[in-house]
C-alpha cells in the first residue's frame, strides 16, 4: 500500500519539529512585544483582486486561487502587507498613531521549490504605521536585528543590507528617465547581484556605466548615513551596512529598504522590508493615505541558519528538550488507590503543574521508566503506604513519605525550592 505524503512544498510538523517552530514563535512574539508592538491578525483567504490591485496581473500564476461556492474569485493570502493596507484604511481612525503591529501568520506561493524556499511558510510581519520620521526607520531595523540576537546570532552571523530607493529615483530623474521606466529599471538594478553582469548591461543599455560605477562606489547619502547613526547611538552599528544594491523589486516600496542575510553567504535573503508610503492609499482608492513601513521574516530560512550556527541550534535543542518535559509522574502502584491518585493529580494540574500518568494499569518498573523518560522532577507513588503518598525526588532518588493531605504543599515547596537553586 502506498502511504499519501504531504503535497510539494508542504510540510507536516511532528511533535519535535513542532516545538522547533513553537520555539521561534515564542521568540518572534517576546521581542516584538519588547519593542511596545501589539499582535493582529488578518484573514488567510482574500478577493484575488487584492493582490493584482498591489503587483498586476502576473501575480496570479503565484497563487494558489480558486472560484469559491459563492463564484467569488479568492485567493490563499502569498504575503501580508495587502491585507494590512485593507485592514487598516477600514479601521485607522480606531486607534491612534502610529500603529506598531505584528502578526505571525501562514502563507502560501504556487512557485519553484528551491532551497529556503517552500510553497507554504510561516512569516513574522512587523509595520509601523502613521509615522514618517526615519526614527521609525530605525527602530524598525532595530527590531529586526534583535529578532536574530535572541537566537544566540551575533554580528558574525548576519547583516543587514540597507539601502534607498529614493537614491535611485534621484539617480534615474538627474538623467532624464522617464517616470514610467523607473519601476523597470529599478527592478534590473535589484537583480544585477544575481544575474551575469553583461546580461545586465544588456537591460541598462546607456545606464550601464553609470550604474555600475554607482554600485562599486557603494553612493552616497545623507539619510542612509543618518540612519547608520541612530542605529550606531544604540550599539548596533556592527550589525548593518549600506549597499545601495538593495532595491528589493517590488514597485510599492517608496525609501528606505533593507534586506538580512547570513555572514557566510549561504543562504537566501531571511528578512526583508522598508518604507511603502503610497500603498494604503493605493489600495484604498485614495480613502486613506498613511506613512508605513515594515518587514517580514520566514520560519523556512531562518530555521536553516540556526541550524548551521552550532550554539544557537543547541539553544534550540536545549529548550525545546526543557519545555517537553512534565513536572510530576504519578506512578499507581495499586488500582483501588487509582481514583485517590485522579483526584490530586486534577488538583495539582488545577496548579499549573505538568503532570502525567499510566491510564492503564501497568507495571510500577514501566511506570518509572517513563517517569525518567518524560523528565520528571518527581514521582508520587500511589499504593501500600496510602492514605500516605510516596514521593521520589527523580534526579537525586531520595524518597520520602506524605500524608496525601499536606501534598499540595510539599510539591508547592519542592517547586519553590527547586526554581530557586
Amino acid at each position: 500500500m502506498t502511504l499519501m505524503q504531504p503535497l510539494p512544498g508542504f510540510r507536516d510538523f511532528l511533535p519535535e519539529d513542532c516545538a522547533k517552530r513553537n520555539y521561534i514563535f515564542a521568540r518572534w512574539r517576546r521581542v516584538a512585544r519588547r519593542y511596545g508592538f501589539v499582535e493582529w491578525e488578518g484573514s488567510p483567504l482574500e478577493p484575488t483582486e487584492l493582490y493584482k490591485k498591489k503587483s498586476g496581473d502576473e501575480i496570479v500564476g503565484q497563487l494558489f486561487n480558486f472560484t469559491d461556492k459563492g463564484e467569488r474569485e479568492v485567493a490563499l493570502r502569498p504575503e501580508l502587507t495587502p491585507t494590512l493596507a485593507r485592514v487598516v484604511a477600514a479601521h485607522e481612525r480606531e486607534f491612534k498613531k502610529p500603529l506598531k503591529w505584528f502578526s505571525i501568520g501562514q502563507f502560501f506561493r504556487y512557485e519553484k521549490q528551491q532551497r529556503g524556499r517552500l510553497r507554504e511558510h510561516f512569516q513574522l510581519n512587523c509595520d509601523i504605521i502613521g509615522e514618517n520620521d526615519l526614527a521609525a526607520d530605525i527602530e524598525l531595523v532595530a527590531l529586526c536585528i534583535d529578532v536574530l540576537r535572541t537566537f544566540g546570532l551575533t554580528e558574525k552571523d548576519f547583516v543587514v543590507r540597507i539601502s534607498d530607493r529614493e537614491f535611485w529615483t534621484g539617480f534615474l530623474r538627474e538623467r532624464n528617465v522617464p517616470a514610467e521606466r523607473w519601476d523597470e529599471l529599478l527592478q534590473i538594478i535589484d537583480r544585477s547581484g544575481r544575474e551575469p553582469r553583461d546580461k545586465t548591461a544588456e537591460k541598462l543599455g546607456k545606464l550601464a556605466e553609470p550604474v555600475f560605477a554607482t554600485l562599486h562606489s557603494g553612493g552616497k547619502s545623507e539619510k542612509l548615513d543618518r540612519l547608520i547613526g541612530g542605529l550606531r547611538a544604540r550599539g548596533l552599528a556592527d550589525f548593518v551596512q549600506i549597499d545601495v544594491g538593495i532595491v528589493r523589486g517590488l514597485a510599492y516600496y517608496t525609501g528606505i529598504v533593507f534586506e538580512l542575510f547570513d555572514r557566510a553567504g549561504k543562504f537566501r535573503a531571511i528578512a526583508g522590508g522598508g518604507r511603502y508610503d503610497n500603498l494604503i492609499a493605493q489600495l484604498s482608492d485614495g480613502a486613506v493615505s498613511l506613512p508605513a513601513l515594515g518587514f517580514a521574516m520566514g520560519d523556512v530560512v531562518l530555521s536553516e541558519l540556526i541550524n548551521e550556527i552550532p550554539r544557537a541550534r543547541e539553544a534550540m535543542q536545549k529548550a525545546v528538550a526543557s519545555d517537553r518535559k512534565i513536572d510530576i509522574y504519578v506512578v499507581i502502584a495499586k488500582e483501588e488507590r487509582r481514583a485517590d491518585a485522579l483526584a490530586q493529580i486534577q488538583q495539582l494540574r488545577d496548579r499549573g503543574y505538568r503532570v502525567d500518568y499510566p491510564m492503564t494499569p501497568t507495571k510500577v518498573a514501566r511506570q518509572f521508566q517513563a517517569a525518567e523518560e518524560a523528565g520528571a522532577a518527581l514521582a508520587l507513588l500511589y499504593g501500600d503506604e496510602w492514605p500516605q503518598v510516596k514521593v521520589k525526588n527523580l534526579p537525586t532518588r531520595e524518597e520520602s513519605l506524605i500524608d496525601h493531605g499536606a501534598l499540595l504543599d510539599s510539591v508547592a515547596k519542592f517547586f519553590n525550592v527547586g526554581s530557586s537553586a
